[in-house]
C-alpha cells in the first residue's frame, strides 16, 4: 500500500526530515520519501495505514495534510 500524504507548510530541508523521521516511527511503515518541492510524503507499507491517523501526526509537527490519496502498488515497484 502506497499512501500520498499532500503537505503545506515545509519550507526547508529540515521540515523534510523531521516529517520523514517521524513517519518512519510509525508501525508497520516500510519506506517513507518526503518531497519537499512537491509537498508531499510517501508512506509504504504492507496494510494500509489509518489515514486519520497519519494526518494527526504530520498536524503534531506543525504543517497542515490537504489530501491522502491510497494506492494498491506492490511492494518492490513502491518508490
Amino acid at each position: 500500500m502506497k499512501q500520498i500524504i499532500k503537505i503545506e507548510g515545509m519550507r526547508c530541508k529540515h521540515c523534510e526530515q523531521r516529517v520523514e523521521e517521524t513517519l518512519k516511527q510509525v508501525e508497520n511503515v516500510n519506506k517513507v520519501k518526503v518531497n519537499l518541492k512537491k509537498k508531499e510524503a510517501i508512506v509504504v507499507s504492507k496494510t494500509p495505514l489509518d489515514s486519520t491517523m497519519l494526518k494527526e501526526i504530520v498536524t503534531k509537527l506543525g504543517y497542515g495534510v490537504t489530501e491522502i490519496i491510497e494506492k494498491q502498488v506492490t511492494y518492490e515497484k513502491s518508490i
